[in-house]
C-alpha cells in the first residue's frame, strides 16, 4: 500500500507515476480530497475534545460550589453529540479513502520503461545458445504424451482443463528439478521452509493479492472461516514476517520454499490451452527477501542472478527483460522477467519474475525493523520464482528432445534422477 503522505506531498509526481500504470489522475485527486477532509475532521474533533475538557472542569467547579450547572451540562451533551457525529463522518471518510488507496498499484521505479503493456518491455540481455535440433521440434505436451509421462486427458476427466498427471519419469523429473533448485538456493543462503498452503484474508492483503485480485484465486470455507489456496509461496513466506519488528543486524533475510500454486487463470480463456504453461495447479520454487531499504535494489539484482544460475546450470537459453510500468505486477516497483527459449514455439516464454516491492507489502503486513538509532522502520520485500517448475519441465522436454522421441536429462539433474541420463519409451513408466 502506498504512503498517503507521499501522495499528499507530491501530488503531481504521484499522478505521473500512477498514470503510467493505468490510474486516472482523478483517482489521485479524490484520495487527496478525502485525506484533507479526514485531517480537517480530526482537527475539529480535537477542538471539541478540548472544549469538552474545559466544560467538564466548569461543571466540576460549579458542583463543588453547589451552583447550577445545567447550561454547562447541556453544552457537554451537545459537544458529545457533535463528537459522535464527527467520528461517524471520520470513519466513513477513512473507509472511502482506504478503499481507493488499497487498490492503487505501487509507484514504478525511475529505471522502469514507461508503457501500458508488454510491447514496451526492454530486453536487458540474452544468455545461452539456442539449440539447433536438426529436425522439426515437438511441443512439450506431445513429447510428454508420446512418452506416457504427462497425462492431460485423464486429469481433465478428474479435475477439468488446465490440470495434469505427471507419470513415472515425468513425476521423477519434476521432483528432480525442484530438489535441485532448493539445494542451489540453500547454497546461496536461503533458508528452506515448508509453508501453509491455505492462508487467511489478512495474509492475502499483506502481499497485495486482496482486495484487487479476489477473482484470480480459489477460496474455501473452513468452519465458516474463508481460507485461500495460495497462488504462490510468496504469500506465506512474506507473511512469515508479518507484524514482526526485526533487528537491523538480522537483515537481509532470505527464505525459499517449494509449494503448489493455485490460480483460477481468470481472463485467460483461449491462451495456452495446451501444455504446462498456464495451469490451475503447478509447483513453483519461490524466493523471498526482506531487506533494509537502501540495499533492496542490490538484493533484486542478486535475486535475478540466483534465478539465472538455475537456468545456466540446466543449460537453457533465456533472456532477461525489464517489465514496462503497465506490465509489472500490482505490488512491484521494478520487475525483471526471465524468459526461457521453447523451440517448438520458436520464442521465449516467462519462467521467472523477480520483483522489488519496496515498502508496499511491508506497510500492509507491518513488517518492520529497528534501526541503529532505535527507530522503527518498514523493511523492503522482494520475491522471485526460482523457478516455475512445470515451465522448467516444458523447457527441458523441448530443448533436450531427440529425433527418436527420447529426452536427454541435463547433466546437473542426473544425480537427482538416480543416474538416469535419458527418458525413453522403455524406461518412462
Amino acid at each position: 500500500m502506498l504512503d498517503i503522505k507521499v501522495i499528499r506531498n507530491n501530488p503531481d509526481w504521484a499522478k505521473q507515476k500512477l498514470e503510467s500504470r493505468g490510474v486516472k489522475p482523478e483517482e489521485i485527486d479524490e484520495v487527496i480530497g478525502l485525506d484533507q477532509k479526514r485531517r480537517d475532521i480530526l482537527v475539529q474533533v480535537e477542538d471539541l475534545k478540548g472544549k469538552r475538557n474545559t466544560v467538564s472542569q466548569a461543571i466540576a467547579e460549579k458542583k463543588r460550589n453547589k451552583e447550577n450547572a445545567d447550561n454547562e451540562i447541556a453544552d457537554m451533551q451537545k459537544v458529545g453529540s457533535d463528537i459522535k457525529a464527527l467520528d461517524s463522518d471520520l470513519q466513513e471518510t477513512e473507509d472511502k479513502m482506504n478503499y481507493i488507496l488499497v487498490r492503487l498499484p505501487n509507484f514504478p521505479d525511475d529505471s522502469v520503461p514507461v508503457g501500458p503493456d508488454e510491447s514496451f518491455n526492454v530486453e536487458s540481455r540474452k544468455v545461452g545458445k539456442i539449440p539447433e535440433l536438426g529436425f522439426t521440434p515437438k511441443n512439450h505436451w506431445e513429447i510428454g504424451e508420446d512418452l506416457g509421462i504427462l497425462d492431460f486427458e485423464q486429469a481433465a476427466k478428474v479435475s477439468g482443463a488446465r490440470f495434469v498427471y505427471y507419470v513415472g519419469m515425468g513425476a521423477r523429473l519434476e521432483r528432480a528439478i525442484y530438489n535441485f533448485m532448493l539445494d542451489q538456493h540453500q547454497q546461496e543462503g536461503y533458508t528452506e521452509m515448508i509453508t501453509p498452503y491455505l492462508v487467511n484474508d489478512q495474509a492475502m492483503f499483506g502481499t497485495s493479492q486482496f482486495p484487487k485480485f479476489r477473482e484470480d484465486v480459489y477460496t474455501v470455507e473452513v468452519d465458516e472461516n474463508p481460507l485461500t489456496l495460495i497462488p504462490t509461496a510468496e504469500v506465506p513466506l512474506t507473511n512469515y514476517f508479518a507484524s514482526k519488528i526485526l533487528s537491523e543486524d538480522e537483515l537481509p533475510k532470505y527464505v525459499t520454499a517449494i509449494s503448489p500454486s493455485f490460480r483460477s487463470e481468470a481472463g485467460s480463456a483461449g491462451r495456452d490451452t495446451r501444455g504446462l504453461i498456464r495451469m490451475h495447479q503447478f509447483n513453483k520454487v519461490e524466493m523471498v527477501k526482506v531487506s533494509k531499504p537502501e540495499n533492496s535494489y542490490n538484493e533484486l539484482e542478486k535475486m535475478v542472478g540466483d534465478a539465472e544460475n538455475i537456468l545456466q546450470k540446466l543449460g537453457l537459453a533465456y533472456h532477461v527483460i525489464t517489465l514496462a510500468s503497465g506490465d509489472a505486477s500490482f505490488s512491484s516497483a521494478k520487475t525483471y522477467d526471465l524468459e526461457v527459449w521453447l523451440p517448438a514455439q520458436d520464442r521465449y516464454r516467462e519462467i521467472s519474475s523477480c520483483s522489488n516491492c519496496l515498502d508496499f507489502q511491508a506497510r500492509r503486513a507491518q513488517i518492520r525493523y529497528r534501526d541503529e538509532n532505535g527507530k522503527t522502520q518498514l523493511v523492503h520485500t522482494l520475491n522471485g520464482s526460482g523457478l516455475a517448475v512445470g515451465r522448467t519441465v516444458a523447457a527441458i522436454l523441448e530443448n533436450y528432445q531427440n529425433e527418436d522421441g527420447s529426452v536427454t536429462i541435463p547433466e546437473v539433474l542426473v544425480p537427482y534422477m538416480g543416474g538416469v541420463t535419458k527418458i525413453t519409451k522403455e524406461n518412462a513408466i
